[in-house]
């Protein structure tokens, strides 16, 4: 049976921002992927433009985030303070018959 990765790393933290990179209020930074993706849809919905920024502080922080390949993206600027940048967009529909 495989071992189930841990939900989160100390080395890796979920940070949402607006479209002008602006905290938006409350919190801003988060252990967990999920609890960032959730306030990143709030803002998204009242018609923000938000941003999840990846922030990896160590090559153990990113393996457990992507594997051997990314390490060697890390080992490549071990100086950058963004990993990766997810953008988050919602549209509403409207209502559906």
């Amino acid at each position: 049976m495989a071992k189930r990765r841990p939900a989160t790393h100390k080395d890796v933290d979920f940070e949402v921002f607006d479209a002008r990179a602006h905290a938006r209020v409350g919190e801003t930074t988060w252990k967990l992927f999920n609890k960032a993706a959730a306030h990143a849809v709030t803002i998204a919905l009242s018609g923000g433009k938000p941003t999840i920024d990846i922030v990896v502080h160590s090559a153990a922080g990113a393996r457990w985030l992507g594997g051997s390949d990314a390490v060697a993206q890390y080992e490549e600027d071990p100086e950058a303070s963004v990993f990766e940048r997810i953008e988050i967009k919602a549209n509403s529909l409207g209502r559906l018959p």
